[in-house]
């Protein structure tokens, strides 16, 4: 992707894209390291949830890249996965975890946001 000809809300978007991957991938060896030191009463439960957390480190990610090469398909699964993120922020934000739910909130807001812009828009080629 040329910086030069990108406009800045696709290249914004990348990096929120990238940024939240990060956090996931982080946060899924968080979840590796707790499923191997604790004793679950569920280990079912444990691994799911580290698998989910993967995946969608991997699908945050993934559509970062995509979007950086200038795919255009990456733009609606962008849109979809930080709107998921919205309701996740605002439940945390509204249920004792502020400091962790208005990142993610807002991290979400503003990624929807920038995948919606016009630039965007033109610059991944769709009407």
């Amino acid at each position: 992707m040329n910086d030069e000809q990108t406009p800045a809300t696709l290249r914004w978007a990348v990096r929120l894209l990238l940024l939240e991957g990060a956090g996931l991938a982080a946060l899924t060896l968080l979840f590796v390291y707790w499923d191997v030191t604790a004793e679950f009463a569920a280990i079912e439960m444990a691994l799911s949830s580290t698998g989910y957390v993967a995946l969608m480190a991997a699908i945050f990610i993934g559509v970062g890249i995509a979007l950086h090469r200038r795919k255009r398909w990456a733009r609606g699964p962008g849109i979809v996965v930080q709107m998921l993120q919205m309701p996740i922020g605002w439940t945390m934000l509204t249920h004792g975890q502020p400091l962790v739910g208005a990142p993610l909130f807002v991290l979400g807001l503003a990624g929807a946001i920038l995948l919606f812009a016009p630039s965007t828009r033109v610059a991944l080629g769709v009407r």
